[in-house]
């Protein structure tokens, strides 16, 4: 649960790994870094999210790097945000003294973060000051691979082994002997340490607590335009700024998450690299940052997807940040993964799924982009058009789904739907912009689907709308998502009886949902996985179209009561433990928290959904 004053407590690693709720994220609109409850860094991609990693000692605490920065001794810390900014405080604390370590990716003086540019200083600084008794602190940088350093201007040059194309430069406020120094500090002694990468700001003073100053300054004149005011509001603010830090500033894509291969479950090989950037999360984050104010952002999105299918011709379900083919996946076998949590993968072998939901997550976002007061230029526009008659024959086929089983494809309900979607959008643009000839079909089809899914989909001896378009197969979370794209009303009896169907036999305990059951839906890979909080942030959306708000409000806080002390939530939870489970923090998850939070708010002042 976020805590703004949280406790000490002790350091505890297994096989050699902190858990992900000790872990921090702090970034600069072009990479994100997360920084542990003990003063490590096992997290830096450089000089991009979707860089080959210089720090990875996340998956692989022995041979992945790490920066650290750490007293001898350590007994128990803490940590927290100064509050309405992404710059991070941990207090460590030892027999003899108590130190504060503030981390942040630094931002340039008068930084606006609205702008669609990058705001980053290619700076990660690290200020430490002791606050009672006297420490000994200890300095270690170690790049994945190994690295030497050589005495240059007020610091040192370093050069890792695996990344010869990065320009590195450590400097200090105190001599620097190498890339391990140990520093003798008594109270009110401080150890500034900034570790610079592209531009090198080697010949400029040296200020740190300027710089930190200045970052959290940036923060904060951005959270001004935080419009929200709704339950768990700390929350749903803390939320906003780590959807910020997922969000590549100046292209205006969001990355799933900042990690890669972070299992679900240990021990499992459900490992997948999520630093790039979905099609699909563009309506949701879109829906969640117009609704608290932060337009330039939504748009900035929308405008993301559009240009990226406008070069593609064709709509790929993931891209990298650039709108560009994701890397084909590979192994890494140098590394033994999270917790011994094998294999570790970059690149994404979903890429080239067909999964026809993408149709619909293109339209929606066309659709958006015009009720916000832009243009479609022709050619875009009947690209566009193309795309919604390719929705009206490919619902028909076999896809992945949203949930990219690697098994063979079905006609999943959700992707109907969403062809459904493409076809609605394009009805409604075609309205606008023109194309009589072809509204009439595209609203016919639209209601076909529609009548499908409450009808052929129907499975009378469940009593629930199945996975599969036949009425086939399992059942599917995914179904809770239907209502919030209008695709069928969210209090439709079926609907509400699906949703009932979906809490009682999906539930993983506690509010807590799985995606679907592996015996039941099989998808092409072993072993089973852990709770999705997205789903259950959509049964609390479920529950507020239904009418049951008293139910929805204890599901909503629930939720957010598994919030780290840092306020940040990862993709799945451990029914048994409540362990985070995979890539951390997980964008979708905190959309979850910003938009069930603004439903509850606006359901409770009488605003129809």
């Amino acid at each position: 649960m976020l805590d703004f004053d949280p406790p000490f407590r002790p350091i505890h690693r297994r096989e050699g790994y902190l858990p992900l709720e000790d872990l921090g994220l702090i970034g600069d609109g072009s990479t994100a870094a997360l920084v542990g409850l003990d003063g490590s860094i096992p997290w830096l991609c450089l000089p991009r999210f979707d860089s080959e990693p210089l720090l990875c000692g996340l998956l692989d605490h022995a041979r992945g790097g790490h920066f650290t920065l750490t007293v001898e001794d350590l007994l128990e810390g803490r940590h927290r945000y100064e509050p309405d900014t992404a710059v991070l405080v941990t207090e460590l604390r030892a027999p003899t003294g108590v130190v504060r370590i503030t981390d942040a990716l630094a931002l340039r003086a008068g930084a606006d973060l609205t702008d669609d540019a990058g705001g980053g200083r290619c700076e990660l600084v690290r200020s430490a000051e002791v606050l009672a008794g006297t420490v000994r602190l200890r300095a270690e940088l170690e790049p994945r691979g190994g690295a030497q350093s050589r005495v240059l201007g007020s610091g040192l040059e370093v050069r890792a082994f695996r990344r010869p194309d990065l320009r590195l430069h450590l400097r200090s406020n105190r001599p620097l002997t190498g890339l391990r120094t140990g520093h003798h500090l008594q109270e009110g002694d401080r150890l500034d340490l900034v570790l610079s990468w592209g531009r090198i700001h080697r010949h400029h003073r040296f200020d740190a607590e300027t710089v930190l100053r200045e970052t959290a300054d940036a923060w904060r004149r951005w959270m001004r335009k935080c419009r929200y005011d709704g339950p768990q509001k700390a929350l749903v603010r803390r939320a906003v700024i780590t959807l910020k830090l997922c969000d590549d500033w100046v292209n205006g894509s969001l990355v799933a998450a900042p990690t890669s291969s972070l299992p679900a479950p240990i021990g499992g090989v459900r490992n997948w690299d999520y630093r790039y950037t979905w099609i699909r999360d563009a309506g949701y984050a879109v829906f969640a940052l117009r609704r608290v104010g932060f337009d330039q952002e939504a748009d900035a999105f929308l405008g993301w997807v559009l240009d990226a299918f406008e070069q593609s011709r064709y709509p790929r379900i993931m891209y990298t940040l650039g709108g560009e083919p994701v890397p084909e996946e590979i192994q890494d076998g140098e590394l033994e993964g999270y917790r011994r949590s094998a294999p570790v993968r970059w690149g994404n072998g979903a890429a080239d799924q067909r999964q026809h939901d993408v149709y619909g997550e293109v339209l929606d976002c066309a659709d958006q982009w015009l009720r916000t007061g832009h243009e479609l230029q022709p050619a875009l526009w009947n690209g566009l058009a193309e795309l919604a008659e390719s929705a009206a024959v490919t619902w028909r086929q076999p896809d992945q789904g949203i949930w990219e089983v690697r098994s063979e494809g079905r006609v999943f309900t959700y992707s109907a739907g969403m062809c459904q979607v493409a076809l609605d959008r394009a009805a409604t643009i075609g309205e606008r912009l023109g194309r009589p000839e072809e509204i009439a079909t595209w609203r016919a089809t639209a209601d076909e689907l529609r009548r499908l899914i409450l009808g052929q989909a129907w499975d009378e001896e469940a009593q629930c709308i199945s996975e599969h378009l036949d009425g086939g197969g399992g059942l599917d979370a995914s179904l809770l998502a239907l209502p919030l794209r209008r695709v069928v009303p969210g209090d439709h009896p079926r609907m509400a009886a699906t949703t009932a169907a979906i809490a009682e036999r999906l539930s993983a305990g506690d509010g807590l949902l799985y995606r679907y059951l592996h015996d039941h839906s099989p998808d092409g890979l072993p072993g089973d996985e852990g709770a999705f909080l997205l789903c259950s942030f959509w049964l609390v959306d479920n529950l507020i179209l239904q009418g049951h708000l008293e139910r929805a409000e204890d599901l909503y806080a629930s939720l957010c009561a598994r919030a780290s002390p840092l306020g940040l939530l990862p993709e799945q939870i451990d029914p048994t433990t409540g362990a985070f489970m995979g890539n951390f923090p997980q964008a979708f998850s905190h959309i979850g928290i910003i938009a069930s939070g603004v439903n509850l708010a606006r359901a409770k002042a009488g605003i129809t959904p």
